[in-house]
Order: C-alpha cells, then structure tokens, then sequence
C-alpha cells in the first residue's frame, strides 16, 4: 500500500531522505541562552557548517534576532559567514593558519592566537602595515589550544602589545563545563579571572553553551554557545532547548522474514519471531553512523514511525538500513520514518552508536534533502 507524505514538507521525489531545520527554534534557542547570559554579549558558533544544518540560513536567521559575533574554525568557513553577514564579527579558533595573515585581515576575519609562532607570524605582519583584530587564547587546563598563563604573563608586561597586535578579546575553553560540578570548571574559572586581571580592558571569553548554565562568573564580557543553539544536550541531567535538526528516510521496501533469519550484512542480528522489516534509503554514506546498528549481543538505535519507537535490526549498510515495523501495521512502502527529531532525540541515537550527538549533526551528508521552516 503506498502513503502520501505525513509532513508539511515536501522533498523531492528523488530524495531518500530529508532534513528539517527549524530555523525559528534556533533563533528561540539563541534568545533564551540570551537571556540567561544577561549582560555579556551572545555570540553562535558556526562552526562544522553550522553543526550541519547550513551556515548561510544559520547566520542569517541568528543575525535577524541580534546575534553580531560568529565563531568559525577554519578561515573558509569564516568566508562563508563574510558573505552571509557582512557586518558581522567573526572569530576563527583554530588560529592563525601559517601565511595567511593577510587573507584573514583582508576578509575582516580574526584569527584566534594559540600558539608564539602565531604570535611572530601576526606580529610580523602588523608590524610591516597589516591591519586587521586578533584574539589571544589563554590553556586555562583543557590543554589542546593556547598560550600558557606563564606566556600570557609575559605577554602582559608589553604594555604595548594589545594595540600593537589588535587585539579585541581574550578567551579560553571550558573542558568540563557539561559537569558542572567538576572541579576542573572552577579552576578553569579563576585562571581566566586572573587573564582578565592581566589585560584591563581586553574582553574576555571562555563560556560554551554549558558555561552559561554554570553562572554569571563564567560569563564575561561575551559567551560562545554552540550545541545548544542547535538543539542538542549541552549539561548532564538538563532538558536541551528547543529541537532544530528532524532527519528523516523514506521506507523503500518492506518484506516478511521467518524467526531464526538474519537481516543485513554479516548476519550480526538473529530474528526472535516472525518479523516485518523495513527497508529504509539512508545509511552511513549519509552520516547515520555505521556502529548504531543492532548485534545479538547489543540493541542499537530507534527510529520513530506512526507514533511508535521500531528498532534498527541488523547492521547499517551504505546507503540502507532495516527497522523493526512488526508492531506497527500501517507503515507502508513511501513512508517517512523519523531517524532523530522531536520524537526520538539525536542524543539517545548517538549513544546507541557509542558517540555524541555532536558527530551525528555535523556528519549529515548531502543526499539529505534540506527543506528550511521560516526565512532561509
């Protein structure tokens, strides 16, 4: 029996699967992490294609709302944001990529200094008539990025080198700030409170979305968020905001299968009774992760159909997978089955598959379908 499509949204019939992107939940996402940032600026990482849902119709929904500042990890990304909002201010955290100093200044983009070579190479580059803003990061303890507070300190002395270099701000980045009651958060905390001490005057940064949750002391002069914009879980035991990412597969097939049999590649999983199987056009080509598939030893994730959860079974292949629809007798061939959304959180979905959510929004693949709910 053939199905019309249960959703306002219309794909194209080309399409095996579709994605729908909620651009007002993430601008609501953006106003109540605003909100709770009171008196610092709020900002919105981009970065990852805007963690997968599209860059352009991100910052543009974002800037629509008040959102002025955009961090980016890689200077092409920074271009795109550039020509989405020209006025915007953007940030690119992974630095200062070696002889592009003047691409960044004359993008208007500001490289976000980790490292002495950094330092020299922007330095340098003032130095000889560049223009353009820099930011400093300061390794509070995550130990990835960043000049060490000692550097910092040395830094300081120069009492020339903020306007010498342009800088505009001061951050680090919170390792911990999902569990709020580590004790890395607050010692992360007086580090950066002794930054600031060190650049009167210089803004300073280092709240992610979780940093917000944790308190004003966290938030500076301005905040980052980045996973919570998008709906996903940002603090252990806190509800997300507002869900943004629906993704969703088209059934391409159902068939019968006796007990006993096996369903997919290397007959990972044994049917316990006579089961109806759904055939869904999606797989890990499409980002839905390889290893969210279902063992004799381990279920793995869930779909939602029709007002019910079915189960992957077997392994995810490709460009297929198969779901359980043996309780679920209406489902039929052309049906759009719910991969993660407002029904079935993207979180539970990547946690059957060993990971986080955050892997699964930035690796959605581009035979998605994208259709955009408000102004894209």
């Amino acid at each position: 029996m053939e199905h019309s499509d249960p959703t306002p949204s219309q794909a194209p019939v080309t399409a095996g699967n579709r994605l729908t992107i909620d651009l007002a939940a993430l601008a609501r996402n953006w106003q109540s992490l605003a909100a709770r940032a009171d008196r610092a600026e709020t900002s919105a990482a981009v970065k990852g294609n805007a963690y997968g849902i599209g860059v352009e119709p991100a910052v543009r929904a974002l800037a629509r709302v008040g959102c002025r500042t955009f961090f980016v990890a890689l200077p092409d990304e920074g271009l795109r944001v550039r020509a989405a909002m020209p006025d915007a201010t953007i940030y690119v955290l992974n630095g200062l990529a070696t002889n592009l100093a003047s691409v960044h200044a004359e993008a208007t983009l500001r490289p976000v200094i980790g490292s002495s070579g950094e330092l020299d190479e922007w330095a340098a580059y003032r130095a000889a008539g560049g223009s353009g803003n820099a930011a400093l990061h300061v390794d509070t303890g995550m130990n990835r990025l960043g000049v060490t507070f000692a550097e910092a300190q040395e830094l300081a002395a120069d009492t020339g080198l903020v306007d010498r270099l342009g800088l505009s701000l001061a951050m680090s980045h919170l390792a911990c700030a999902d569990t709020p009651a580590h004790p890395l958060n607050a010692s992360q905390l007086a580090t950066m409170q002794d930054v600031k001490a060190l650049f009167p005057g210089l803004p300073v940064s280092l709240a992610n979305t979780a940093g917000i949750v944790l308190g004003p002391d966290y938030h500076f002069d301005l905040v980052r968020p980045g996973i919570g914009l998008y709906g996903g879980p940002f603090v252990e035991g806190m509800a997300p905001l507002e869900t943004v990412v629906t993704a969703e597969a088209r059934i391409v097939q159902i068939r019968d299968v006796p007990a006993g049999q096996t369903v997919g590649y290397g007959a990972a999983q044994t049917l316990a009774r006579p089961s109806r199987i759904a055939i869904l056009s999606t797989g890990y080509a499409d980002g839905y992760h390889r290893a969210a598939g279902s063992t004799d030893s381990r279920p793995g994730a869930a779909t939602f159909l029709h007002g019910r959860v079915a189960p992957l079974v077997g392994r995810v292949s490709m460009d297929l997978m198969a779901i359980d629809v043996t309780d679920i007798p209406e489902a039929g061939r052309g049906d759009w089955v719910e991969l993660f959304g407002p029904n079935m959180p993207v979180a539970d979905v990547a946690a059957a598959a060993g990971t986080i959510s955050y892997e699964f929004l930035t690796s959605l693949g581009a035979r998605y379908a994208r259709h955009y709910l408000g102004d894209a």
